[in-house]
């Protein structure tokens, strides 16, 4: 018989087996050793979610003629990877629920290596397994993520199970209600990545806060062999930086060099070459300095005017979740074409090409967390997500400097339990990783009332811009001239940035003589004309940024003539073309200085 106590310690063993979390992902996988696992995966459709019950991971076979299991992946469906699995197969187009995904892989490790397997991202959750056992789970749909299986791995076949669930949590980040199609799935890339048993796992190297020649980061190791010489090499510039870490495999960083700085005008990125006794690691890396001083924000010591665009990381010619370089050059391309200097990549991080090719074409970048709407800020678990998530997105690209924004949440209630303080603690934790960038909360909150604004919020306080979505010309009327607009705003020696603005238009859609009317391409137009001349009474306003550039997909825009399942607040349709108001703001951009 079984005492009571091994009874308990067994059951507490199978919860921690549960609760097994994946690890931060390591820093620039580009410059290692990769297997791709992208390709054809084997499915099970789970609606019902039973594969638990049935234990799909053992991927169980009948031995006898009499044996039977309700499941299997071979000769079922296959979904590509990445990709969402809403777009491959019709039946899924609006599936909410479990998904498997199985592929088969060789590999050998070789000696004194070591293996992980990393996801670019999965939505939302994942409990990953590796030839039948658990390795550990994920939550959230936008970051990355890795499990070290380098003792689980066998020499020869092996076999990962995937279950992805997008099933939307009432303490998820996004929560219950969100303005986007919940695309699930494996969406971006998959990867062995091999390592030397000691590794440089991390390392941060970018300009400290105000200055033009000063770097100021650290590099991280892991492994056995923690002590070790270590070098920075930027071969341009003849910097030969050395250094050494302790006993906890870390050592900070800090050198000086006449660097070109990174800017819209010249993006210039410098060939960085990270080195230990045991690895090295290269990749592309741009300086830069930004700053906010008396109300304007600064690139470089010069003041610059933030020219955006909300973009989805949706491909509109595939009506897909973009993962690729390709799908991101397309996105980008017609951020250039109308103007911007700035894309405010919504309400999630997208993937790394994105971040990656915005920097190369001299896009600034606002990277976002999906902290947006309807958060239970008085769920326990919430905090805890939201920092694991604030990890995960400033762990991947904290070397990006075309990133000069982290925007930590969108639209949240003030008057919701425990919001401002939740939201005031993820603000500390997110300066005390990176004090170089500037952070934002995007509000909705302001009275708007006798043609006058009132703006504020707590958040401010801890903000670098005062950040507002605001939809006067649609969701409420104008109280007056948009020339006469006046407005109190808390915290006034700060930049005022629009976040959104805009309203719908279906493409080519025309009132009574093209009378300017709801849902027409002229009214709009003409959201947009009055927009610009109400940003003429803003004090300091330092950038704006239309919602949106395309077109895209939503479960909530339920008009069966002008919406038909998307939001067409877009400045170009679904299949790329001009609406009115692109024209309107592409005149705006190209005057503004």
């Amino acid at each position: 018989m079984f005492s009571k106590k091994s009874i308990l310690i067994f059951l507490f063993s199978l919860l921690l087996v549960n609760m097994v979390s994946s690890q931060i992902a390591m820093i620039n996988i580009q410059s290692r050793k990769q297997i791709s696992l992208n390709g054809k995966w084997n499915v099970i459709i789970d609606p019902a979610d039973v594969g638990e019950r049935y234990q799909v991971w053992k991927e169980k076979k009948p031995q006898k003629k009499t044996d039977f299991f309700e499941y299997a992946f071979d000769d079922g469906p296959v979904l590509n990877v990445p990709g969402d699995f809403n777009a491959q197969k019709k039946e899924l187009s609006f599936f909410e629920g479990t998904v498997w995904y199985r592929k088969k892989f060789s590999y050998t490790i070789g000696d004194d290596k070591r293996l992980f397997i990393y996801f670019g991202a999965v939505n939302y959750k994942a409990d990953v397994y590796l030839n039948g056992e658990k390795l550990g789970s994920h939550e959230g749909g936008f970051t990355p993520f890795q499990f070290e299986i380098t003792d689980k791995a066998r020499s020869g076949d092996n076999s990962i199970v995937v279950k992805v669930n997008n099933v939307r949590q009432k303490n998820g980040l996004p929560g219950f209600g969100y303005d986007w199609l919940n695309y699930g799935g494996i969406t971006r890339d998959v990867e062995l990545v091999e390592t030397n048993e000691t590794y440089i796992k991390d390392y941060s190297i970018q300009l400290n806060k105000g200055s033009i020649n000063d770097v100021a980061g650290w590099i991280q190791l892991n492994g056995l062999q923690l002590q070790q010489k270590l070098e920075i090499q930027i071969p341009e510039l003849n910097i030969q930086y050395k250094t050494q870490s302790n006993d906890k495999g870390f050592a900070p960083v800090n050198f000086s060099g006449k660097f070109k700085l990174w800017s819209p005008e010249n993006p210039k990125l410098y060939r960085v070459i990270v080195k230990s006794e045991t690895d090295a690691v290269s990749e592309e890396i741009g300086f830069r300095c930004v700053e906010v001083k008396d109300g304007k924000v600064f690139l470089n010591r010069n003041p610059v005017f933030l020219k955006g665009v909300s973009i989805h990381e949706e491909n509109p010619n595939k009506g897909a979740r973009a993962y690729s370089k390709e799908d991101d050059i397309l996105l980008l391309n017609a951020a250039k074409a109308l103007g911007c200097n700035l894309v405010r990549l919504v309400h999630y991080p997208h993937n790394e090409y994105m971040v990656r090719e915005a920097e190369k074409m001299g896009l600034m970048v606002w990277s976002e967390l999906p902290v947006y709407q309807h958060i239970d800020f008085t769920d326990s678990t919430v905090a805890g997500k939201m920092e694991r998530m604030l990890d995960e997105m400033v762990g991947r690209d904290k070397n990006r400097c075309g990133i000069i924004i982290w925007s930590l949440s969108n639209e949240t209630y003030p008057s919701a339990p425990n919001r401002t303080k939740a939201l005031t603690d993820l603000t500390k934790k997110c300066r005390a990783l990176d004090a170089a960038r500037l952070i934002t909360h995007v509000t909705n909150s302001q009275i708007y009332q006798g043609n006058h604004f009132k703006v504020w919020d707590t958040l401010y306080r801890y903000s670098d811009l005062v950040s507002l979505n605001e939809y006067i010309g649609w969701y409420l009327p104008w109280q007056g001239k948009p020339s006469d607009t006046k407005w109190s705003i808390a915290y006034p020696d700060k930049p005022v940035f629009i976040a959104e603005f805009g309203g719908e238009a279906l493409y080519d859609s025309k009132g009574p003589a093209d009378e300017a009317v709801y849902w027409t391409e002229a009214y709009q137009a003409k959201i947009y004309k009055d927009q610009l001349e109400m940003f003429k009474t803003i004090p300091n306003l330092s950038g704006v940024c239309p919602w949106l550039l395309f077109d895209y997909k939503s479960t909530n825009r339920l008009h069966p003539v002008y919406q038909k399942g998307y939001n067409r607040k877009g400045l170009l349709s679904e299949k790329g073309n001009k609406k009115k108001a692109w024209l309107v703001m592409k005149a705006y951009y190209d005057k503004k200085r």
